[in-house]
């Protein structure tokens, strides 16, 4: 019989609690504005997130059906896994080379109507349909719906078409959501097979609050981090990629089995002239939680200020890159139920602007903090994906005077 894996993670894993985050390292300053209590999508209240970690067999060559797996499902809910309120939601997408379904219906009605599902490229149809069986059978939520899953492709480290990521994976982390906690990182759910910009990439999360004077709204991302190149990497405006290009992806055998990109052995002197990891490939889900009063249309310009925190860590939107982003406002509470008409409460466009601010610094943090998490990974094909080390960061922003 296979052993498989199976970690539901609720809150930061103990690899995560050991491996420090952005605001740890005295980053969080130099990107800006002010973090919540958990720097977490979490602190907008009655947010929930939910993993399932699906792990199983040695690095190896691949063989579909078999492995080696590296994947998982990710679930936000936007009012907790108890509540069947919908949101006001909005959608964007900077590059399209990706999926979010539900997003006909999101932008027609501007309401998000259930949980949010992140996961692999060839397991959005299970997620969907999981959810849709969860929301049906649960007391107070609508009979019917188009939930909400995005994916990004996790098929370099994992057996994308063994097709392991089962109903009863999406389920796991629906009913095991959990709000007030610093949602696990990294290498976790939906992002566990994920490289981003290079090294071992995944989920992160960060949060801003404003000022009392500009009411005090908080704004929570959760981004799914799954793009980018080595070269391009930024970190606070420094080329940390550059810096660290000693750690490209390598095959850890002397004997690959990969059809694919012929990689560096593991130990041996870096190619010269042009790698793959000078290329963008990839994709970036992010979905931007806040409780500020928004109605549809200006958590649409939320949505699309997720492209500039993207941008500054060195993301472009290159052409195979699916970079989709969802944003939704906790407030207003039961405006969804209203039979006739309904008094709703909205922020002037002239108030806005901060809360663009937060969204882009919130962005860029959490996909810093993806990386940071995530501990180096070896999967399918020996393909060996390095951790970002939280040292070497710290070097290059220094020798930039960006740290002291």
């Amino acid at each position: 019989m296979r052993r498989v894996l199976l970690l539901v993670a609720l809150v930061t894993s103990a690899a995560g609690a050991q491996r420090p985050r952005a605001r740890d390292l005295g980053i969080a300053p130099l990107i800006g504005g002010v973090p919540g209590a958990l720097d977490a999508i979490t602190d907008v209240k009655g947010v929930e997130v939910g993993h399932t970690t699906l792990i199983q067999g040695e690095a190896g060559p691949l063989r579909v059906g078999t492995g080696p797996v590296r994947t998982g499902v990710t679930i936000v809910h936007p009012r907790g896994r108890n509540s069947g309120d919908p949101v006001f939601g909005a959608w964007f997408t900077l590059n399209g080379n990706g999926e979010m379904t539900g997003t006909t219906w999101l932008q027609e009605g501007g309401l998000l109507e259930g949980p949010i599902g992140i996961t692999n490229t060839h397991s959005v149809g299970v997620v969907r349909d999981a959810i849709l069986r969860w929301q049906v059978g649960k007391p107070g939520m609508q009979p019917w719906g188009l939930p909400v899953v995005a994916e990004t492709y996790d098929g370099g480290l994992n057996d994308i078409n063994g097709f392991h990521v089962k109903p009863e994976h999406a389920l796991s982390a629906l009913d095991g959501a959990r709000g007030g906690v610093v949602p696990a990182e990294g290498a976790v759910g939906g992002g566990t097979g994920m490289v981003c910009e290079g090294f071992k990439g995944g989920i992160g999360t960060a949060s801003r609050v404003l000022t009392a004077a500009q009411g005090g709204y908080t704004v929570g991302v959760l981004v799914q981090c799954n793009f980018g190149s080595m070269r391009d990497m930024r970190v606070a405006g420094v080329p940390v990629g550059a810096e660290l290009s000693d750690l490209a992806a390598c095959t850890a055998s002397d004997t690959p089995a990969d059809p694919g990109p012929q990689r560096p052995r593991c130990g041996a002197p870096p190619p010269s002239g042009a790698s793959a990891e000078e290329v963008e490939l990839g994709s970036i889900i992010v979905i931007v939680a806040t409780d500020a009063p928004l109605v549809p249309h200006q958590l649409k310009r939320i949505a699309t200020r997720v492209a500039l925190g993207v941008g500054r860590t060195g993301g472009y939107g290159g052409n195979g890159s699916g970079d989709i982003f969802v944003a939704f406002s906790t407030a207003n509470a039961g405006a969804a139920e209203a039979r006739d008409t309904v008094r709703v409460t909205m922020m002037s466009n002239n108030a806005i602007s901060p809360l663009f601010t937060a969204t882009v610094q919130a962005t860029e943090e959490a996909i810093l903090n993806a990386m940071l998490a995530a501990d180096t990974m070896t999967g399918a094909n020996f393909l060996r994906v390095h951790g970002l080390p939280a040292d070497r960061v710290v070097a290059a922003l220094r020798k930039y005077g960006r740290l002291k």
